[in-house]
C-alpha cells in the first residue's frame, strides 16, 4: 500500500492560533469571577490571537487569507445541503461551511472579548475600557454573558462539522489541524 502524498495546507502561525485559541477561550469561559485574573488575561489572549488572525487573514499562506475561502452567505447554504445530501465538494482550504464558521466565530469572540472589556472597565475601574463607567454594567455583563454563550454554540457546530466532513471525506481534520497536512485533491 501506498502512502498517500500529502499538501500543507495548515500553516504552523495559523495551527498555534488555533489551539492558543481554544485553550483561551476555554479558560476564560470555566473561570469568570470566581479566577477573575486568569479570566482577564485569557481574555486578553483572545483579544490578542484575534488581532493575529485578522492580519493573517491578509499575509499568510494561500489557505490562511480571507481572499481564498471567503464566500457568499447562499455559496455556504448551498454547500450544506449538498452535506446533507451527502454529496459536498471537497475543498483543500476552508469550504462555504467553513468559511461562514469562520466568520460567526470571529466576530462573535471580537464581540465577547469587547463586551468583557466593558465589563471589566465598569466592574472593576480597570482594561482598556477603564473609563466607560458604571451605569450599563448590567448590560455589558448580559451582553458579554450572551456571546461567549453563543460562542460556545458556535464552537460545538463547528466540532459536528468537522465531524461531519471527516467521515463524508474519509480524512481526519482536527488531525490535519496539528500537523497542517490534507490529501491532495487529485487523490
Amino acid at each position: 500500500m501506498n502512502t498517500p502524498t500529502l499538501t500543507k495546507v495548515w500553516d504552523l502561525p495559523l495551527r498555534v492560533f488555533h489551539w492558543l485559541l481554544v485553550i483561551g477561550f476555554f479558560v476564560a469561559y470555566l473561570t469568570e469571577d470566581e479566577l477573575l485574573d486568569i479570566h482577564v488575561w485569557a481574555g486578553y489572549l483572545v483579544f490578542g490571537l484575534l488581532v493575529f488572525r485578522l492580519v493573517w487573514g491578509f499575509i499568510g499562506n494561500r489557505y490562511a487569507r480571507f481572499a481564498s475561502f471567503l464566500c457568499s452567505p447562499m455559496a455556504s447554504i448551498a454547500y450544506i445541503k449538498d452535506v446533507v445530501a451527502l454529496k459536498p465538494k471537497r475543498y483543500l482550504g476552508h469550504n462555504p461551511a467553513g468559511a461562514a464558521m469562520i466568520v460567526l466565530l470571529l466576530a462573535s469572540l471580537l464581540l465577547t472579548v469587547l463586551t468583557g472589556f466593558a465589563v471589566y472597565g465598569a466592574d472593576q475601574g480597570a482594561g482598556p475600557l477603564a473609563s466607560i463607567g458604571s451605569a450599563n454594567e448590567d448590560l455589558w455583563e448580559e451582553l458579554h454573558e450572551l456571546f461567549a454563550n453563543l460562542t460556545v454554540v458556535l464552537v460545538v457546530l463547528h466540532i459536528a462539522g468537522v465531524a461531519v466532513e471527516s467521515f463524508i471525506h474519509k480524512e481526519n481534520l482536527a488531525k490535519a489541524m496539528v500537523h497542517g497536512n490534507k490529501k491532495p485533491l487529485d487523490e
